[in-house]
């Protein structure tokens, strides 16, 4: 806010812009770590969630580096001035934590911290969250705290704003897992409706068929003939309830109508700049179109959620007598090698086997700082 009303208001507008385009628990914790530290140019910001037994069920930091983070060592316990912070559901503002009569110590490998400024963040009267900053990155006054009354009016605004965002993120990912249970449940009581029923029929005409094997082979034959007429309409019947997975508007709009339709919802909810354009597309097999969607699904959600990406650019043309789909984004970029050797693929194996699976290819065209393309191909039918 130093540099005045204009520039500290369009700092608060991207921070709150910034928490609001994540949907994910996790990427609204980092989000509102890494804005309260760049808004009140801190160096060093943390958040934690608490969990029922002393801890924090969740705890994320800005300003410290992964080696060092690894180096600290588990999360830390509810103590200490961040216990006050939960306990007291009241702001600290403090010249030198190191002073603070409640300061109990920190890790060896921990950075040394000076000023502080520590917020609880509420909903309603409970109290969901610790947010806190320290060493302020301008020249203190003698005795006093770097961080001013102007910042800690600030970070409170932030602090409501946060909640709010990690209430909604909490209740999207309960509702997601409520809509894959509901999902679950409904196969789980078709499945066993249907071709539990055929397998057990199944079952008892392969023991007719062996009792009559060797005094009635004619009659044999005939309860062998209806073993393979019950597994074909086993299979059949799970073929069915599998294909009802298949996205809805894809058999209704087809693979163009549903990527665009998909892509305006995604232009209006976010803050990034997300357009599609296609040229020359015919219909596809419906394999390859329902892999395609889900291929476009995931890049998607890749640089909105992951890479802070300003534009995402969705291309569909066709190649050949197939197609080729194409998601460019203008975010962070990544080192595609660093990520397999770290184990996060970003979805990136399962676009690869979708792909494959359908007689395509993908590639990916990525590294630090200068975006992402991926690319699928489809040979058609």
């Amino acid at each position: 806010m130093s540099q005045g009303p204009r520039s500290g208001l369009a700092a608060v507008s991207a921070a709150l812009l910034a928490m609001s385009r994540h949907l994910e628990v996790r990427d609204v914790l980092k989000t509102i770590v890494a804005s309260a530290r760049e808004l009140l140019d801190a160096q060093y910001a943390a958040l934690g969630v608490p969990d029922d037994h002393g801890g924090f069920a969740q705890f994320v930091v800005d300003g410290v580096s992964d080696e060092q983070w690894r180096a600290i060592g588990p999360l830390p316990r509810q103590h200490g001035i961040l216990a006050a912070m939960l306990r007291e559901a009241r702001s600290e503002r403090l010249a030198d934590v190191r002073e603070d009569p409640r300061f109990e110590g920190w890790p060896a490998a921990h950075p040394e911290m000076s000023d502080f400024l520590g917020l609880p963040i509420r909903d309603g009267d409970e109290v969901i969250g610790a947010l806190f900053l320290a060493n302020k990155n301008r020249e203190t006054p003698r005795g006093g705290c770097g961080f001013t009354e102007e910042d800690e009016q600030l970070l409170a605004i932030l602090a409501q704003h946060a909640a709010i965002a990690l209430t909604n993120a909490r209740l999207y990912e309960r509702s997601r897992e409520l809509t894959i249970a509901e999902e679950r449940s409904r196969l789980a009581h078709e499945l066993h409706d249907a071709v539990s029923q055929k397998l057990f029929s199944l079952r008892l005409t392969a023991q007719a068929a062996t009792a009559l094997v060797d005094r009635d082979p004619a009659r044999a034959k005939g309860e062998l003939q209806q073993v393979a007429a019950l597994a074909a309409e086993a299979a059949d019947e799970l073929r069915a309830a599998v294909v009802e997975l298949r996205p809805a508007a894809l058999d209704e709009d087809g693979l163009v109508a549903t990527l665009r339709t998909q892509i305006q919802v995604l232009d209006r909810a976010h803050s990034a700049r997300v357009t599609f354009t296609t040229r020359g597309i015919r219909a596809l097999p419906a394999a390859q179109e329902e892999a395609m969607l889900r291929v476009a699904q995931e890049a998607l959600h890749n640089a909105l959620r992951h890479a802070w990406a300003d534009h995402v650019h969705v291309a569909l043309d066709r190649r050949g007598s197939g197609a080729v789909l194409r998601i460019t984004d203008d975010g962070t970029g990544f080192d595609p090698k660093a990520v397999r050797r770290a184990g996060r693929h970003l979805g990136l194996v399962s676009m690869r086997d979708r792909a494959s699976g359908v007689g395509g290819r993908l590639t990916v065209e990525s590294e630090p700082g200068r975006g992402t393309a991926i690319e699928m191909e489809v040979p058609g039918g």
